[in-house]
């Protein structure tokens, strides 16, 4: 009777602690979270397991340490008594949760996520020891909401601790479930262009361990969309991973967990690290536009996207991108944005002598300087990209430093155009004989200036080009950048390499006077263009001091021709105190700029009339309902999106149409830098805008050309069947 009582009252002290020492669960919108621990109490010099424990709601999930496609993991930081520290998450293996096309590496239903905490030898406390920690995690259903809650756990400090009654043996199992080290199998992995071979051969003999599925340990490597295919030698088997179509740094070894239906000697999931050798190329890019627009879970291969002009992306190949690269630069020339430098160029040409061999050398210069600028670019982007971040063709302007030094450029020349002042007269007279002697550059530093013009623009068959090559290797990237290069400078070089082409040029005469004034006008076009972009991007007080900048630039120059045409000096001191007024008004600006403001009415202009803003959230809110929804990728920056709004998207006979079928209409604004649109353009294989995108429930997207016709649209939208209209709660 007596060890019977002796070891009831054990238990019942056990009990009291356990029950003391777990805290109550905090409680979250869809998820239940608490930390729980192994055992009954801290005991010195052995490690204690406490584990995350998350309980989603039915149908969300959270994330592995790789959530795949989309997603963060989840996260733990640590508050600990002085003589306890933590190890990282010991993570369970995934599961794979497809979404469309779409695939997310995650947990359903209830995870415990463990943690080791090592317990020095000496550790006392006067009391329980409270072990206290931040848990941030994302849950997501059609939906992604980030969430989070700060967590304690009280428990004994003790000599002696057991296995607590309710979490121990929840534990022990999480933990007999954490992958271990693949043992009696020989692993290689070998790149075969946009695939990797795992090949497994045992060493010994060893049962077929099922079916397999490889998560890697970290993004970038493996593409989680695309289905990976087993196949069977003997007792080899051979697992064909296809690389990811956005690869994120080196990738020198093979490293994840590989799951097994029946098990690796019985073991669920071990894992496998392994040198790469081969070689690797990126992988096809998936459509993983479709998934943001998936209304249910499907396993086969997804479709391409469809698009109303050219091919589809991933049907590319370096030779096929090549020549959209060089048809596109050569569209290049006609889009709007290129018109004042179109004009400014062909006022030079008629200005020329007629030595045909100077002219070609001209010709070849300005090609020189627009193919040199376009290797700038790409280089630039491909660093920028390698970084992080998210970038595409025309990214500069999202810089409002950027576009208040381009009107202040372009104010400045339509000065000279208009005979205010001449650029020869402000610089030295060194400099000046210097640019004399060598014409040739002032023709490649005008090739530089035409790609910065273009570079917000995007002409037909230039946004699946530039799409392929940023996801290809830097060599391929280089050369789609120096084919639409090619393409832009082309007509130009022709236009100087055959003088029979120039004959259909007027003679120099007074007119080109007159013309090099009129030619000004466009220039302060754009200038009003630019001012327009920063109040978008900034705000309207940002707009005023760049007016009062250029005002104060006008009248400095003013004054310094006039002291120069024998005006006293007065004058000239008059130039030097407004340009000091130009850098007193123009730096908070430039500080706005640079500290990255964001502006007061950013989506005024998206959540106008029948347009709302886009979020990938709102686009799968709006197809998982059964809408059709029209995305327009646009930014202010760019002058062919605001040609196609105004001629085409806001006409009546477009908007009834998009009425008549009851389609939902998004503005993803990409005038300031938008991680999201910018991955929402890569997984549609576009890197800049416009891109305009038809998205319809049940099947894939359609991409409409760059340049808009209302009859592209209304021809596209008769073939859709019109959404049952709805009515939203707000």
């Amino acid at each position: 009777m007596l060890p019977l009582l002796r070891n009831l009252a054990r238990f019942l002290v056990a009990a009291g602690v356990a029950i003391t020492a777990t805290a109550a669960p905090v409680r979250t919108e869809h998820v239940e979270a608490e930390l729980v621990p192994a055992a009954t109490a801290v005991k010195p010099g052995t490690p204690l397991t406490v584990a995350l424990r998350l309980k989603m709601d039915r149908g969300w999930h959270t994330y592995w340490q790789n959530a795949g496609d989309s997603g963060l993991p989840t996260t733990l930081d640590w508050k600990l008594p002085s003589g306890l520290s933590a190890g990282p998450i010991q993570w369970p293996p995934p599961r794979a949760l497809p979404v469309g096309p779409l695939v997310n590496y995650g947990y359903e239903g209830e995870v415990l996520l463990l943690t080791d905490i090592t317990v020095a030898p000496a550790f006392s406390s006067a009391g329980p020891a409270t072990l206290a920690a931040r848990a941030d995690w994302l849950v997501c259903k059609e939906i992604c909401i980030p969430e989070g809650a700060d967590l304690a756990l009280t428990l004994l400090v003790a000599s002696d601790a057991s296995p607590h009654p309710r979490w121990g043996e929840p534990i022990a199992r999480t933990r007999a479930s954490l992958p271990l080290p693949l043992e009696g199998w020989n692993v290689a992995a070998t790149g075969r262009g946009p695939q990797i071979e795992l090949v497994l051969t045992p060493s010994a003999s060893e049962d077929d361990p099922g079916e397999l599925h490889f998560f890697p340990f970290t993004a970038g490597k493996i593409e989680p969309g695309a289905p990976q295919a087993l196949s069977r030698d003997g007792t080899t088997l051979k697992l064909t991973l296809p690389v990811a179509s956005q690869p994120v740094g080196d990738f020198t070894r093979v490293a994840g967990v590989l799951t097994a239906s029946r098990g690796f000697r019985q073991h669920r999931a071990v894992s496998v690290d392994a040198p790469l050798g081969g070689t690797v190329s990126v992988g096809a890019l998936p459509d993983v536009a479709t998934a943001l627009t998936a209304a249910a879970t499907s396993a086969a291969t997804p479709a391409l996207p469809l698009q109303a002009s050219g091919a589809p992306e991933g049907t590319l190949s370096l030779w096929i991108a090549l020549v959209f690269a060089l048809v596109g630069g050569v569209l290049l020339n006609l889009m709007p944005c290129v018109f004042p430098v179109l004009s400014l160029k062909v006022l030079g040409f008629a200005a020329q002598s007629d030595d045909a061999a100077a002219m070609r050398r001209h010709g070849t210069a300005f090609a020189v300087g627009v193919v040199v600028s376009f290797w700038l670019l790409a280089g630039l982007l491909l660093a920028l990209r390698a970084a992080g971040q998210q970038l595409g063709w025309g990214f500069q302007l999202q810089s409002p430093a950027v576009v208040v030094g381009l009107a202040v450029l372009f104010f400045v020349i339509a000065l000279s155009l208009s005979g205010i002042f001449e650029v020869g007269q402000l610089l030295p007279s060194a400099v000046s004989s210097w640019s004399a002697r060598n014409a040739y550059v002032n023709d490649a530093l005008s090739g530089v200036l035409a790609v910065v013009i273009a570079s917000p623009c995007s002409a037909p068959f230039m946004g699946a080009a530039l799409g392929w090559a940023l996801t290809a290797t830097p060599l391929a990237t280089i050369a789609v950048f120096t084919a639409l290069g090619v393409g832009m400078a082309l007509p130009y070089v022709l236009l100087a390499w055959f003088p029979a082409w120039r004959s259909k040029l007027p003679r120099p005469g007074p007119w080109m006077l007159r013309l090099k004034q009129l030619l000004a006008f466009p220039l302060y076009a754009t200038v009003i263009w630019l001012a327009w972009v920063l109040g978008a991007q900034l705000d309207n007080d940002a707009v005023a001091r760049l007016f009062i900048v250029l005002l104060l630039i006008a009248f400095a120059l003013w004054a310094w021709q006039a002291m120069r045409t024998g005006a006293t000096r007065g004058w000239g001191w008059a130039a030097a105190a407004s340009l000091v007024g130009v850098v007193a008004v123009g730096w908070p600006v430039v500080v706005a700029a640079v500290a990255g403001v964001e502006p007061a009415s950013k989506a005024v202009a998206a959540d106008r009339g029948p347009w709302q803003a886009y979020a990938p959230e709102r686009l799968q809110e709006l197809t998982a309902a059964g809408r059709v929804v029209f995305v327009d990728f646009t930014a202010a920056w760019c002058v062919t999106c605001q040609v196609n709004k105004r001629l085409v998207l806001n006409t009546d006979s477009v908007q009834q149409a998009f009425a008549r079928n009851n389609v939902a209409l998004l503005r993803a604004d990409w005038t300031r830098r938008d991680a999201a649109i910018g991955r929402a353009l890569a997984a549609l294989g576009r890197s800049g805008v416009p891109v305009y995108v038809l998205y319809r429930p049940g099947r894939g997207p359609l991409i409409f050309p760059e340049v808009l016709r209302q009859s592209t649209i209304t021809e596209a939208l008769a073939n859709v069947e019109p959404a049952p209209l709805v009515t939203e709660a707000r």
